[in-house]
């Protein structure tokens, strides 16, 4: 490829609407360019690298014997009733109807078309295990798409599935989709934590996310350096820090607009941990559930709904009806009818303020003796000074960014469509279903967060657009534009990936460009040096160039590009 030919239409500065590191340097390198909110066009920088994603884990899959198929984004919504999803998706899930007025979806992931071709394809426990997998375009109507390539409304996921008749089976494909993910990241060249997570609406007895740190990460992950143990902080069990017991005195404080925990403990002059945050839920298995946690914590839901089934917050009509107060004054005391679960946050003795279900009024001094009847459980989401429940080590809060999630389904999908086999004994059982996830323009925007620099991207060899760069300086010097033909010619014929710059543009833009885009490895022929046969090659990630006679440089480029490449072989 000849930059003069090449699309790469980068930018002098930062665009405005950039929102993240990644996002400004996928915009200004000349990567993608946004059609709108949410939806972006990649361009052929964009592109080659999500080809070559696409190449590492086509291979990795086929290494675990999965077999690609293609599935369409293109769906009818009685399918998606059939499993409950249509409505559990919510406004989330772009529907449309055709000219009969048939309605349809557009995928957002694809377990219901898995079950159906399960339910019309497999019959027998002799033709289990079976893994599929498809690299596809997904849709999802985000209501706030943002962090460029990160948060969008359509993107580009492999999304596998595998079909088991045993648990020991799904237990064999988890484990091996966890080892194909672990290769395929480090090839990909990224740093990475595994962490157990919730299963969320895709239902099922076990998942577990693959993270990237960065600062710009909107996942956050609990991480305990002694256990080497990881999870999300909506289901991370933590110790907190114990605060002091100071005394309150009993009283009902009259509290005018004063609502949030910041307003009430400022007003009431005592700090946050003081008071009590009263959340009142409704669960479809436990009623009304007042969800009690120390005001400097949050309440993590997913936690909550373990422990009550599926949860919602309560209408703010509800909340009035039960209590007699609006939201911001509600407490537990004195209420009938609700079932109340109090953080372990909070200790039998511990003196508090909350609501007094009067409005604009809370009670002081009250602690949870008071209260009677209660559950204790960890309902708090982790936060920093948090300790470790096995050792006590203070835990470690990473702001992640998630590129992969694996779950074991069960039997969900398969009950729901009909999806069985027949044992050994002719007995119809349903299939037990795992899926598996991977977001490929996260990958490359992850690879650019953790590796970027002040110079521009700077992505591992494996998945940049191109491996080497040529750079003639003076394009109108004969001599020196031959022996950049050479050069790049010859590392074509070696199969590298390779770019030559003939543009007739200054030095330094040819620099800066480079720099800009990420190249790994540039080849600088330059007058002076031309004339005393030698090349410069420069490597990105180092910042540094080394000097080689130009009859070398070829072989020099060869070895460095195969060390670059040897330093990302999994050796697992």
């Amino acid at each position: 490829m000849r930059w003069s030919k090449a699309l790469v239409p980068t930018l002098k500065e930062d665009p405005k609407e950039a929102e993240t590191k990644s996002h400004r340097l996928l915009l200004r390198a000349g990567y993608i360019r946004m059609l709108m909110s949410g939806v972006y066009i990649y361009l052929p920088l964009a592109q080659r690298s999500i080809l070559k994603i696409s190449n590492i884990i086509r291979e990795e899959m086929n290494r675990i014997g999965a077999q690609e198929l293609l599935m369409p984004a293109l769906n009818p919504i009685e399918i998606w009733d059939a499993t409950g999803r249509n409505e559990a998706m919510g406004e989330e899930m772009f529907r449309l109807e055709d000219r009969k007025k048939r309605l349809l979806c557009l995928a957002p992931t694809h377990e219901e078309i898995i079950g159906f071709i399960a339910s019309h394809e497999v019959r027998s426990y002799r033709e289990l295990p079976q893994v599929w997998y498809q690299i596809q375009t997904k849709f999802r109507d985000e209501p706030r798409p943002r962090s460029g390539i990160l948060r969008v409304r359509e993107f580009i996921m492999k999304d596998s599935y595998t079909l088991a008749a045993t648990e020991e089976q799904l237990d064999r494909s988890y484990d091996n989709h966890a080892l194909a993910y672990r290769r395929i990241f480090t090839r990909c060249g990224l740093k990475f934590i595994e962490a157990g997570a919730s299963s969320g609406l895709m239902g099922g007895s076990a998942s577990q996310e693959f993270m990237v740190p960065s600062e710009n990460g909107e996942d956050i992950v609990v991480y305990c350096p002694t256990c080497d143990s990881a999870s999300n902080a909506q289901i991370a069990s933590t110790l907190p820090l114990p605060v002091e017991n100071s005394p309150m005195k009993e009283e009902l404080v009259y509290t005018p607009g004063y609502k949030t925990i910041e307003e009430v403990s400022s007003f009431l002059n005592i700090p946050p941990h003081k008071l009590v945050k009263s959340l009142l839920y409704k669960s479809e298995r436990s009623g009304y559930v007042m969800f009690l946690v120390r005001g400097d914590y949050d309440l993590a839901e997913e936690k909550a709904s373990r422990i009550t089934g599926e949860i919602r917050p309560c209408e703010p009509e509800e909340v009035l009806s039960l209590t007699g107060a609006e939201i911001g004054y509600i407490g537990p005391f004195g209420l009938r009818g609700v079932k109340f679960i109090a953080d372990i946050s909070i200790p039998e003795d511990y003196f508090f303020a909350t609501g007094a279900n009067k409005n604009e009024y809370h009670i002081t001094g009250k602690t949870l003796k008071d209260l009677g009847k209660f559950e204790y459980a960890d309902i708090h989401t982790a936060k920093d000074g948090d300790l470790c429940p096995q050792c006590q080590t203070p835990l470690q809060i990473i702001p992640t960014i998630e590129i992969g999630h694996i779950f074991k389904l069960g039997t969900k999908y398969s009950v729901a469509l009909g999806a069985t086999y027949l044992d050994e004994n002719g007995n119809a059982k349903p299939i037990i279903m795992g899926s598996y996830g991977i977001g490929l323009g996260r990958i490359l925007a992850s690879a650019i967060e953790l590796y970027a620099d002040s110079d521009g991207i700077c992505l591992p060899i494996s998945i940049a657009p191109f491996e080497v760069i040529v750079s003639p300086i003076n394009v109108s010097n004969r001599a020196l534009m031959q022996e950049g033909e050479r050069i790049y010619e010859e590392l074509k014929e070696a199969g590298v990936d390779v770019i030559l710059d003939d543009r007739d543009v200054r030095a330094g833009v040819k620099f800066k460009d480079a720099d800009l885009v990420g190249f790994p490895i540039r080849i600088t022929l330059g007058e002076r040096n031309f004339e005393k046969g030698i090349a410069e090659l420069y490597i990105r990630r180092e910042r540094k160039g080394y000097e080689h006679n130009i009859c070398d440089i070829v072989k020099a480029t060869l070895d460095t590009r195969a060390k670059l490449f040897d330093e990302l072989k999994p050796n697992f």
